[in-house]
């Protein structure tokens, strides 16, 4: 279906260049595994690694790996040298005394190249829970932010794109009028047969680019809104696209991060709210809304369905912006990082951390009333999954997750198709 390639491949790009959905096939591959098939252990129980080198599918003998092992994006406890002699062999990883994740890194120099491999073996990671506290006027915040966005006229722009439109949906650019003055844009595709259709919102990855617009699940019978979060057209050259990356957005996750009330997710996180606005006042609406993305999308749909009460179901892959102060209570902390060896010294401030706490996803969380659906894997280095169980574990509504341990920042096809699958078992409902 349309809606796995929006999610697996449009909404993961975090960085200011695009992340691939699945990694880019090596000749030589590292293979490094927990010896628990379910790669969970529980706390003070030893977990050994395996480690494979292959080349061409075949074992490679005498190869020297070096390997560190420590706490997901810790210092390592452990660093040596491990000779394969039949391409394969075992390390003894250690333990975990609190929950979290321990994680096997095992590297290989060959013919110029330096290839890698991981596994991250889970400690309890059910009873992780956010390391900062919910702001005691959060709450107030938000409904003060709605109020103020309810106040402001839609102002609805359609454009019809007639190039994308095909034989069951119309597909057109949409803007409306957002928070702070500001537009927000994205693609809408709507069936065109005469009838009432439930509506699916996708919110994005990090990152600035065009947007097609989700045609393969309208064909099915769904309004789609794909949106992007920065105020500009989502039909742009994608020059425009790549200046604006390395230029004016190649920051802006962190614009104003010292002011709760200015921040630049501020107007992201309302305008989540206003295309659902949008959505819900089209004719052709029937009542049953859903919102769905990954990675910063994933932080996204979670928000929005907590913010908005009008979102009857939720699907979240492996989202950011989750437990962002974590590595201040010495454990990762979700994307973007605001608290690594780079920016500590002039994030760790009152100010900024005060701002955090109000746009951190864990808080969201506890607000969701609605069915959710999660995936992520343990091998996540850019949303690392003991920021991940911060947020799934705060959640209190109807939730369950298909775990795929082994998947690091991107996801299986079968993911996609389940959580599709799911998404539309709620939505599709009269």
């Amino acid at each position: 279906m349309k809606f796995t390639t929006t999610i697996i491949a449009a909404v993961i790009c975090l960085t200011s260049t695009s992340v691939s959905a699945q990694p880019v096939e090596q000749r030589i591959k590292i293979i490094v595994a927990p010896d628990h098939t379910n790669w969970l252990y529980k706390k003070g129980e030893e977990a050994t690694f395996s480690i494979s080198v292959l080349n061409n599918g075949n074992l490679v003998e005498n190869a020297l790996v070096k390997y560190e092992i420590g706490a997901e994006k810790m210092p390592p406890e452990k660093k040596g040298e491990l000779m394969l002699k039949s391409g394969k062999g075992t390390l003894d990883g250690g333990t975990m005394t609190d929950p979290g994740f321990l994680r096997c890194i095992a590297t290989l120099e060959a013919e110029g190249r330096t290839y890698r491999g991981l596994a991250t073996a889970g400690y309890e990671p059910q009873t992780i829970m956010p390391s900062m506290p919910t702001p005691v006027n959060f709450r107030q915040f938000w409904d003060s932010a709605k109020a103020e966005l309810a106040a402001i006229p839609l102002d609805a722009k359609m454009i019809l794109l007639p190039e994308r439109c095909n034989s069951k949906v119309n597909v057109y650019e949409l803007n409306l009028q957002n928070y702070g003055n500001s537009r927000l844009y994205g693609i809408l595709c709507v069936p065109k047969a005469p009838g009432k259709y439930p509506a699916l919102l996708t919110v994005p990855g990090a990152g600035v680019r065009s947007y097609y617009g989700d045609t393969g699940t309208a064909s099915t019978g769904v309004i789609t809104l794909d949106i992007g979060i920065h105020g500009i057209p989502v039909t742009l050259p994608e020059k425009v696209y790549d200046d604006l990356r390395k230029g004016a957005f190649k920051f802006y996750n962190e614009y104003n991060l010292d002011n709760k009330d200015r921040y630049y997710y501020k107007r992201v996180y309302l305008g989540c709210v206003r295309a659902n606005d949008f959505l819900t006042s089209m004719p052709e609406f029937n009542g049953n809304l859903g919102v769905t993305g990954g990675s910063q999308g994933g932080a996204l749909s979670i928000i929005t369905g907590g913010l908005d009460k009008r979102v009857r179901a939720v699907v979240s892959f492996f989202p950011a912006l989750s437990d962002m102060a974590g590595f201040l209570k010495n454990r990762a902390n979700g994307w973007p990082d605001f608290f690594d060896k780079n920016k500590i010294s002039f994030n760790n401030t009152p100010q900024k951390l005060e701002t955090i706490s109000y746009y951190d996803v864990v808080n969201f969380a506890k607000w969701l009333t609605v069915p959710i659906k999660m995936s992520w894997g343990f091998n996540d280095e850019v949303c690392p999954p003991t920021s991940v169980y911060a947020a799934y574990n705060s959640i209190q509504s109807a939730k369950s997750v298909e775990l795929y341990p082994d998947t690091g920042h991107w996801s299986y096809p079968e993911q996609g198709n389940k959580l599709w699958q799911w998404m539309m078992s709620q939505i599709k409902t009269q």
